[in-house]
C-alpha cells in the first residue's frame, strides 16, 4: 500500500480506477475525483467535516463540488453513507445535515435510502440543552441499492407463539384482532446504533471513525470485491474495514499528516484493538 500525491497524476487522468486502489491519495478530493471515470466506485463511506467544529489542518472543502463528483463517480446501485451532524450558532443548529441530504436528492437526484443515528460516547456539554449523543448516518443511493446483506440482531420479541392476539388499528379508528407469527430469535438490526469509539486513542486525528461504523456499513451495502471510497479518508479508518473485508479501496485525503497515520495503520495485517465484531455490543441492546 501506498500513498500517491494527487499533483503527479492531476491533468492527466488515469485510464482506470485501478490506478488507485488499494492507495491513499494525498490532494484536494474533487481534484482527484476529477481524474476517476464515470461510475466506478460501488459505495462510498464518509464522514466529512461539518460547521468547522474542528480545523482538520485548516483545510476547506465545498460540498457542492465534492457532491456532483460523488454522484458521477458512484455506479447505478451505488450507495453512498454520509456520517454528518451539526454545530449549533446563535442559538440555533445549523441544519447543515438535513440541507445536504435534500441536496444529494434534489439537486443530485439520488434516492435518501435510510436515515440513520449512531448514538456514541461524545463529551459532557454545558447549557441550556440535553447532551448531545448522536450524529445521522445518511444512506443515499443511485436508484435501488444492488447489495443489501443484512446485519442480524438478536429480536426483542423473540419467542412469542402462534395464538396470542394482538390488537392493530385500522385507518377507520378502529381494531382489529389478528393472530400472531412466531417470531424469529433473529431480525434485522434496526437504523439507530450505540457504537462506542474504544480504539481511537493514540490515533493522531481528532475525530477517528468508530470501527464498527464502516466496518458494518461495507458489509451491509457492498459485496467482497466491490470497490469503497473514503474521499475523506482521515486516519484511514474506512479504508482499512474495508481492506479487512476484501473490498477493493481508495482513500482521499488533503493533510499529508493523516495520509501518513492512515498509511501506517493500513500497513498493519491486524490491529488488536479494531477487529470488526458485526453482532451488536451486549451494551448496545436496549
Amino acid at each position: 500500500m501506498t500513498t500517491e500525491l494527487a499533483n503527479d497524476a492531476i491533468g492527466a487522468p488515469p485510464v482506470g480506477i485501478s490506478a488507485w486502489l488499494g492507495r491513499i491519495v494525498c490532494g484536494d478530493n474533487v481534484e482527484v475525483l476529477s481524474g476517476f471515470p464515470d461510475a466506478c466506485i460501488d459505495l462510498v463511506v464518509t464522514s466529512p467535516p461539518y460547521d468547522d467544529l474542528r480545523t482538520y489542518g485548516g483545510h476547506s472543502w465545498n460540498f457542492e463540488a465534492v457532491a456532483a463528483q460523488l454522484v458521477r463517480v458512484l455506479k447505478p446501485g451505488g450507495v453512498i453513507v454520509w456520517v454528518v451532524a451539526d454545530a449549533t450558532v446563535n442559538g440555533s443548529e445549523t441544519l447543515t445535515s438535513m440541507r445536504q441530504a435534500i441536496h444529494f436528492k434534489d439537486v443530485c437526484g439520488l434516492n435518501v435510502h435510510d436515515t440513520m443515528i449512531y448514538e456514541s460516547d461524545k463529551p459532557p456539554s454545558n447549557g441550556n440543552r440535553f447532551q448531545p449523543c448522536w450524529e445521522y448516518m445518511l444512506v443515499v443511493s443511485k436508484g435501488t441499492p444492488k447489495a443489501w446483506n443484512p446485519i442480524m440482531e438478536t429480536s426483542k420479541q423473540a419467542g412469542i407463539k402462534r395464538g396470542k392476539t394482538s390488537a392493530q388499528r385500522q385507518k377507520d379508528g378502529t381494531l382489529k384482532t389478528e393472530k400472531l407469527r412466531i417470531v424469529q430469535p433473529l431480525r434485522v438490526m434496526e437504523n439507530a446504533w450505540r457504537v462506542w469509539n474504544k480504539s481511537s486513542a493514540g490515533i493522531g486525528h481528532p475525530a477517528p471513525f468508530p470501527y464498527e461504523i464502516p466496518a458494518r456499513h461495507i458489509q451491509a451495502w457492498s459485496n467482497p470485491g466491490d470497490v469503497v471510497l473514503d474521499p475523506f479518508s482521515g486516519s484511514g479508518t474506512t479504508c482499512k474495514a474495508a481492506k479487512e473485508l476484501n473490498r477493493q479501496w481508495c482513500g482521499i485525503e488533503i493533510n499529508p499528516e493523516y495520509c501518513a497515520i492512515a498509511e501506517a495503520r493500513l500497513s498493519q495485517d491486524v490491529l488488536q484493538l479494531e477487529t470488526c465484531d458485526m453482532r451488536p455490543n451486549e451494551k448496545a441492546q436496549r
